[in-house]
């Protein structure tokens, strides 16, 4: 009888003198060890290698590190979701009885997680105005042990004080935790500024194209990253293979993007504030930005890639805007090649009262941009008709 190989059998992985110029996807799940002493080795820190991927995969581990070097930091961990890191962060460094303060403004999923979830757990959090450095000062607590920024907020883009609440927190022994997202290494590394721990939702801007989920977080102390690490594999927060091949993918184009969507974003914002029944635009750059001065103190000419603004009229202009703009996505997400618009009021802070969002600036009128990588001349076009047919709704 021939001997025929069984088809259950693994074919070893082909040898090759050349090596592959993309990076592979390598989806397994399980890795083999030789033997149990190689198994403890690994498990002990004394070999390098993989066993299950929850624990950690090489294409986790190839973005972690690209995202390392644009933040200056080693160690990150590449998880699941932006959520994901947030909590992993939060969890895995607090205990019952602790405090987090995190700055009002914050993404609306973060402002759930410290407002409703944390408090069943014993965690104690609340918000401060993270614009008024002496304001967040005096809403520090004996018990405070954490931080929450994000740099520029969501969706008003108002530009927290950074390095006096830096400052304060370090003399006051308090981890700082800054969420990036919005701003990204290329107009701020918060490591720089004193920041502890810093955050990513990879799905936006870092990865770019709307394709992959992922979160990433770093934290300049070992033993704190080791937490943290260890507590996003005890839960699950498994990053998928494919996601981060897409996401190595697109970092490769990352400061080509944002560079360009930043000035796009620049331009838009210029142009939509020339237009009649706009009330308000807010970009850092500007000089009517509530926070001008600071903004250029720490991010300089950089302006990111975020714009929003406010029209008269209330949601009959909004549904108008929105429906005259049907090549612009409608979609409460950011950092995609193209241009996406968003709502906060019936996406991100729906969840706020109206009088939650009025005192934080959210009026039914108020849109905020990811501005893209489309031709400005071509966004100008959109988006002046799109105001234009607000304004008409307006008029009534």
């Amino acid at each position: 009888m021939t001997d025929v190989p069984s088809l259950i059998r693994r074919t070893p992985w082909p040898q090759s003198a050349s090596r592959p110029v993309a990076t592979p996807i390598q989806p397994s799940v399980v890795y083999a060890s030789p033997d149990p002493d190689t198994l403890d080795a690994q498990y002990a820190g004394a070999t390098p290698g993989y066993t299950y991927a929850r624990e950690g995969h090489p294409n986790a581990d190839v973005l972690a590190r690209k995202i390392d070097g644009l933040e200056g930091v080693e160690g990150g961990i590449v998880l699941g979701s932006g959520m994901a890191a947030v909590t992993a962060a939060l969890l895995g460094l607090l205990k019952t009885g602790d405090h987090v303060l995190g700055g009002d403004q914050l993404y609306g999923r973060s402002l759930r997680l410290l407002s409703q979830d944390l408090p069943r757990l014993g965690i104690h959090a609340s918000m401060a105005d993270p614009t008024d450095a002496a304001a967040f000062e005096a809403a520090i607590r004996p018990e405070t042990r954490m931080i929450l920024l994000e740099v520029v907020s969501n969706p008003t883009l108002r530009v927290a004080d950074l390095d006096a609440i830096a400052a304060m927190a370090r003399t006051r022994n308090i981890l700082l935790a800054v969420d990036n997202t919005f701003t990204t290494p290329r107009g701020i590394r918060p490591f720089d500024h004193g920041a502890d721990i810093v955050i990513h939702s990879v799905t936006k801007i870092l990865a770019g194209h709307s394709d992959a989920t992922l979160g990433y977080v770093a934290a300049r102390d070992p033993e704190r990253r080791k937490a943290i690490y260890d507590f996003a594999v005890t839960t699950g927060m498994t990053p998928s293979p494919f996601d981060c091949w897409l996401a190595e993918r697109g970092l490769y184009s990352f400061e080509l993007r944002y560079d360009r969507a930043e000035a796009n974003a620049e331009a838009l914002a210029e142009f939509i504030a020339t237009q009649p029944g706009v009330t308000r635009v807010l970009y850092p750059t500007r000089r009517d930005h509530p926070d001008h001065n600071r903004a250029a103190a720490l991010l300089g000419a950089r302006g990111g890639h975020m714009v929003s603004f406010e029209v008269e009229g209330g949601r009959a202009a909004a549904n108008a805007l929105t429906r005259a703009a049907p090549q612009i996505a409608f979609a409460p997400t950011l950092g995609d090649i193209g241009t996406t618009l968003s709502h906060p009021a019936s996406s991100s802070h729906r969840a706020l009262t109206p009088g939650a969002r009025a005192a934080l600036g959210i009026s039914e009128g108020f849109f905020r941009v990811s501005v893209g990588v489309e031709d400005i001349a071509l966004l100008k076009q959109e988006f002046g008709a799109a105001i234009a047919a607000a304004r008409d709704a307006a008029k009534g």
